[in-house]
């Protein structure tokens, strides 16, 4: 059946593109950090911050520069695991923009094991999706036949 092969060739192409999609966030996981970290080293400053929020998706912080002004990055603190509001910790910031700033001694490597395990999810759960396509397809392929072993052997 035709209709059966076309849906089960958009069902694969379409699985290619959704993995293909989850891989460019995941690269995108490791090189957006690599960029910032890249950004930081070329005009770093140095200041002591007060973490004045975790929440789920960012650290707010507030820190004061070398030129003694005070900044509260909007996007947060880049890599905050593992701190509580009311600390104090020092940072890194690029002078150049004041709001792209990480604890110090913490870099982009950190994103490593996330977006590896991105890769590996999306890698099994586009392989199973592959899997099922296959399964379904030669399900529906096979329905309604019969086959026996009088109906392969050649009659004589």
């Amino acid at each position: 059946m035709p209709g059966i092969a076309i849906a089960r060739r958009r069902l694969h192409q379409l699985i290619i593109v959704l993995y293909l999609c989850a891989m460019l966030g995941s690269a995108a996981m490791v090189a957006g950090p690599a960029l910032n970290d890249l950004t930081i080293s070329r005009d770093p400053g140095r200041g002591i911050a007060t973490v004045t929020g975790v929440g789920f998706t960012h650290t707010t912080v507030e820190y004061q520069d070398e030129e003694g002004r005070f900044h509260s990055p909007q996007r947060g603190l880049l890599y905050p695991s593992g701190l509580g509001e009311g600390q104090q910790v020092w940072v890194t910031y690029a002078k150049s923009d004041p709001d792209i700033v990480k604890v110090e001694g913490r870099g982009w490597t950190l994103a490593v094991v996330p977006a590896l395990s991105v890769g590996a999810v999306a890698t099994l759960v586009a392989g199973a999706a592959w899997l099922a396509v296959n399964v379904l397809g030669a399900a529906h392929r096979t329905r309604g036949r019969k086959f026996t072993l009088r109906s392969r052997v050649s009659k004589n």
